[in-house]
């Protein structure tokens, strides 16, 4: 990609009521536009990103069995009557409910639970069916009191969400596991150090859950850990003890941002949407559900969160719009205007994403201020002084050094 094609363009100034760091960047460096408090659209450069994001999650899911799908936005009212939920007050807050021009009623999705549900019931019929695992990417709708944190807390937002059937409750907690293990390796993947935590369920669920929380300064949740184990809890279950339950070392205490959540349902939804099945012996059964869901949005906003620094954002390799930022210096010259453009179309035939800063005019600050911003993992320049090699910087160090393409294209590759 060339940097004189690329819309939009960096800003140097910090986009008015941006108070969070995700918000203040983002924008910034020309990865989103803010349409309204709590909406968003993903520019070219927020929406590679995305995409890597969604990329790694698909594998990771579709490894264990998961099948992609994609469900309606805009679901009737009876519906979620059948369950419940449509006049349940908590939902009330957050869902948007409407009225068409016929006088009928309508929500827009902020889950899929209902949804799914009902797909299942015309579909699953024997226990040959089972287990069942559906998941889809869409865009949900939350009438968020007050939108803020950038993208971390919007109206209008992407999640992943993951949709498990089963026989029996047996079938559903091996599942679970299953897939806590794979949201793990997604996290990981992505450059994420996530914590699992013991949450309450919410409007989703009576029971216990697990959240999937990073350590950020930033985040309005606050969680309860251990250090020399795996237990952690959040604030909202935490009982106060100051030693680990498990193995007794001391607890601590920090901020941190959910990017995922995995939610054991049981039979709730089967029960009210009729999904049932044959059993062996030909007798009725209940099936079990559970829920995943990963942040989608909310996911980019938190690796800006965590990976930044004075200068702009510090993307992990595995989810940055490109791996190699190009900077050409001293273009006026057709030598090195003629060199850099091959360097440019060499790393592309080898498969690298680069996006090549090709501006004649700008200086060489105004060119690495725009690089930084913009956080690409590798900053590549070519120019008078690099004398027949290129100038790497890796965008999480300070120091540069010199090598060949050669050199250049096993390193990035």
């Amino acid at each position: 990609m060339l940097y004189s094609k690329l819309f939009p363009k960096t800003l140097k100034q910090v986009p008015s009521g941006a108070e969070s760091v995700n918000h203040q960047l983002l924008v910034r460096s020309g990865f989103i536009d803010q349409l309204m408090a709590g909406s968003y659209t993903l520019l070219p450069l927020g929406w590679k990103v995305y995409l890597k994001i969604e990329n790694i999650i698909r594998e990771e899911l579709d490894k264990i069995g998961c099948q992609e799908m994609l469900m309606p936005l805009l679901h009737p009212r009876d519906i979620w009557d059948k369950s419940g939920r449509w006049s349940d007050p908590n939902v009330k807050e957050i869902m948007y409910q409407f009225k068409d021009i016929h006088e009928r009623e309508f929500g827009l999705s902020f889950t899929h639970e209902e949804i799914v549900a009902y797909i299942l019931s015309k579909f699953i019929k024997s226990y040959k069916d089972l287990p069942v695992l559906l998941y889809h990417f869409s865009t949900k709708f939350r009438n968020e009191l007050r939108a803020k944190s950038g993208i971390l807390r919007g109206r209008e937002f992407i999640m992943k969400d993951l949709y498990s059937a089963h026989i029996s409750e047996e079938d559903m907690w091996q599942w679970y596991e299953i897939v806590k293990k794979a949201y793990v390796e997604i996290f990981k993947r992505v450059g994420l150090d996530a914590k699992v935590v013991e949450a309450a369920g919410g409007v989703f669920t009576k029971g216990h859950t697990h959240e999937f929380q990073v350590l950020a300064e930033s985040g309005e949740d606050v969680i309860y850990y251990c250090q020399k184990c795996d237990f952690a809890q959040n604030q909202e279950i935490y009982d106060g003890e100051k030693k680990c339950p498990r193995c007794g070392s001391e607890i601590q205490s920090a901020s941190s941002i959910e990017v995922g959540n995995i939610f054991p349902l049981g039979t709730k939804y089967s029960q009210a949407l009729g999904v049932a099945y044959q059993d062996e012996n030909g007798k009725s059964q209940d099936v079990w559900f559970a829920s995943y869901g990963i942040g989608m949005t909310r996911l980019i906003g938190t690796l800006v969160e965590v990976f930044h620094d004075e200068k702009g954002i510090i993307w992990p390799e595995s989810v940055a719009p490109f791996t190699v930022h190009l900077v050409g210096l001293d273009l006026e010259e057709e030598s090195i205007k003629t060199e850099a453009e091959k360097i440019y179309k060499l790393l592309q035939a080898e498969g690298v994403a680069v996006l090549f800063d090709d501006r004649v005019g700008p200086s060489a600050g105004e060119k690495f201020s725009d690089t930084d911003l913009i956080g690409v993992p590798y900053r590549v320049v070519i120019s008078k002084k690099t004398q027949g090699k290129l100038e790497v910087k890796k965008r999480n160090e300070k120091n540069t050094h010199f090598v060949t393409l050669e050199a250049l294209v096993k390193m990035v590759r």
